[in-house]
């Protein structure tokens, strides 16, 4: 995608997102055009915010018929799929409830209330943290009534409930840096009293508190780009979150934690992207970054990563291994470490340790 192109997209995710706007063309988008957005719209899991751009648009910047039908199609599925899983976390989190098991909802539908229109925005899965020793409740109430869950690494389980896949985690953030637990669980239990409802189904869910909520959020964010990348929906799921909950926020609290969690310098970096890049108002920001930080390269990476790396088409051609599922893995590793040691050395340092103790040691047995 040439550099106009790619600036056009931003400026449809950014109407998308924030429902205002208008777009600013030199030329007409020819259909290769268009279907090359497509293209990355999927690539980054932001089909749904791009077409709702669409009714701000004038009609000869709309996309041909042909692919707005297509396009709708798309949406039509992102809607059904957003109802069910909204269905699963009700009932789940009342059957929890009912057992005496604690459940907090993670990212995903917890953070898509926040959107201009949650319907459209792509979840992949149903995440579950819990309350203190709660994992291991639910953990046993699953071996009686759902068996066929299946331990992983990352201290995590997963399973699928009525088809709709669901993830269990030990661990609430996903920190890898060990010498952060101690820390973390003192930020539990200090916010414990002003963690939030939200209304699915006409059932009142449990989320974080609104610093460890975006904390949680921002950290998988840095997890995934320290590996193979992650998708622009994760950093718009920041903006919109920020945006939504600022009032609620301690900024100067919040600031601390980044500081103590290690993580400050690549905050800066994410601020900056959201602000100039996904359109998060600069007064949204907690606390200010410095004028000199520079995330063209962050946002290149992102870019061409897409979600989770998957369809990075830098690495078509790369040489795959028995050991890892995407081409050039130890290469892509080795780049995007030597990228972050600078702004988050304890994460970039511990991901191969951690990683290897999940995998071999981190998995219950019973």
């Amino acid at each position: 995608m040439d550099k106009q192109i790619k600036d056009i997209f931003f400026q449809l995710l950014r109407i998308g997102l924030w429902g205002e706007g208008k777009l600013s063309l030199t030329k007409p988008l020819s259909d290769d055009d268009w279907n090359s957005i497509l293209k990355y719209a999927s690539n980054h899991t932001v089909e749904g915010i791009i077409y709702d751009s669409f009714s701000f648009l004038t009609e000869g910047q709309l996309p041909p018929a042909s692919l707005r039908l297509k396009w709708a199609v798309r949406v039509d599925k992102i809607e059904r799929h957003n109802a069910k899983m909204n269905a699963v976390i009700a009932e789940q989190f009342s059957l929890f409830t009912q057992n005496g098991i604690r459940p907090i909802l993670q990212k995903g539908q917890g953070v898509a209330s926040y959107y201009r229109i949650p319907t459209h925005r792509i979840s992949g899965d149903i995440d579950w943290c819990f309350e203190e020793d709660d994992y291991s409740k639910a953990r046993n109430y699953l071996k009686e009534s759902h068996p066929d869950f299946e331990d992983t690494a990352g201290f995590s389980l997963h399973y699928y409930w009525k088809n709709i896949h669901i993830e269990h985690h030990k661990k609430t953030f996903d920190f890898r840096s060990p010498l952060k637990s101690s820390y973390l669980k003192k930020l539990l239990s200090l916010y414990k009293d002003q963690q939030r409802i939200v209304t699915i189904n006409n059932v009142l869910v449990r989320v974080l508190a609104p610093e460890l909520q975006v904390l949680q959020v921002n950290i998988h964010i840095l997890k995934h780009l320290i590996t193979y990348g992650i998708s622009l929906r994760q950093f718009c799921d920041s903006a919109r979150l920020y945006y939504s909950i600022l009032p609620c926020i301690d900024g100067h609290a919040l600031y601390t934690i980044y500081k103590k969690t290690g993580m400050l310098k690549w905050t800066h970096l994410l601020h900056k992207l959201l602000v100039e890049y996904i359109g998060l108002p600069q007064t949204a920001i907690p606390f200010p970054y410095p004028k000199d930080t520079r995330v063209d390269w962050m946002l290149d990476e992102v870019w061409y990563s897409g979600n989770f790396g998957f369809n990075d088409e830098r690495f078509d051609q790369g040489k795959k291994s028995r050991f890892f599922y995407r081409p050039d893995s130890g290469k892509r590793l080795w780049r995007n470490f030597k990228r972050y040691l600078k702004y988050a050395p304890q994460e970039a340092i511990a991901f191969p340790f951690v990683q290897a103790y999940s995998k071999f040691l981190g998995k219950d047995s019973d």
